[in-house]
């Protein structure tokens, strides 16, 4: 067995169900797959995302993994960690620039060895111009790039995997959070044809993600079956309200599961609120994608959260 799959227990990720009044009020039976159970670090979806980006690194001998992300990147704490477990140096170039208290997200990736670079928001949008991506590679050396959140084709077969820990064809629905969309776009490749994949988008101000997804997707008629939500980001990637924090404890109090306020808290308010409006017919079987990351929670004041 490669190392690289010897880092988590998917046995892990088991389907517990989600009971809650507003669920049964409208006749809808709803599942969670916990893969934020699979590792204290490389949680959830992050693993599967960088699975084969690691694996084709260590192959081909690379020294250095480098990567993006913002300030409350789970991606970079996964992958501070991964790179660090495989014997890697590993950079992290993040958006913005450096503030006088790191996230403890950051904090976290730099104790497990991460070289943190932080470059401007333009520099970072154009992150991808060739100048750019040689200026990298000069200066880290022999390095490995692996985009925000694992985005990309090894990212996306790898998050496909997801659907395989379980039998799927019970689901009508299946629903995650979206912030690359990486996930998202394994979970409508692993489906079977009729299966509604719904996105929560946790970022502000997107545009049509669909159109640009479009050319990822084995099978184009999938895209009939795509739906993704842009009214639960509560402000834009990593805001907050009370509602939302509010919200997180009492779904805790009700089902004992904990949220992250970034990605999975914004998911789960989506379910019930959608619910709610009467958006999954009557006799839905819905699978809710817990991606993990309840790391970023640490950045909240003490006491905010129950859990």
């Amino acid at each position: 067995m490669h190392p690289v799959e010897k880092m988590v227990n998917t046995k892990l990720a088991t389907a517990e169900p989600l009971e809650l009044e507003i669920l049964k009020e409208n006749g809808i039976e709803a599942e969670v797959l916990r893969l934020d159970k699979i590792h204290d670090v490389i949680s959830g979806n992050k693993w599967f995302k960088l699975k084969n980006y690691l694996r084709d690194a260590v192959l081909n001998n690379f020294q250095t993994v480098v990567s993006f992300g913002g300030a409350y990147s789970n991606h970079l704490v996964a992958t501070a960690w991964a790179a660090n477990s495989l014997g890697l140096q590993s950079v992290g170039v993040i958006r913005g620039e450096r503030p006088p208290h790191l996230s403890h997200s950051l904090q976290t990736a730099e104790s497990f060895g991460m070289q943190l670079k932080f470059i401007s928001r333009s520099d970072f949008q154009n992150r991808k111009d060739p100048e750019n991506l040689f200026a990298l590679s000069r200066e880290f050396g022999n390095s490995y790039l692996i985009e925000e959140g694992g985005f990309g084709l090894p990212g996306i077969q790898g998050s496909e995997e997801i659907l395989q820990l379980l039998e799927i064809s019970r689901y009508s629905h299946i629903l995650c959070a979206i912030g690359t969309g990486t996930m998202y776009l394994g979970l409508v490749n692993g489906s079977e044809p009729g299966q509604q994949i719904t996105g929560i988008c946790i970022l502000k101000g997107m545009p049509d993600l669909l159109a640009g997804y479009k050319v990822w997707l084995r099978d184009p008629d999938k895209m009939k079956d795509c739906r993704i939500q842009y009214d639960y980001h509560f402000g834009g990637y990593a805001k907050k309200s009370s509602l939302l924090l509010d919200f997180m404890n009492s779904f805790f109090a009700d089902t004992a599961i904990p949220t992250d306020f970034v990605y999975t808290g914004k998911l789960f308010y989506a379910v019930t609120d959608l619910a709610s409006k009467k958006h999954f017919p009557a006799g839905s079987r819905l699978l809710v994608i817990h991606s993990g990351g309840l790391q970023g929670n640490l950045s909240l004041p003490k006491g905010a959260l129950l859990f």
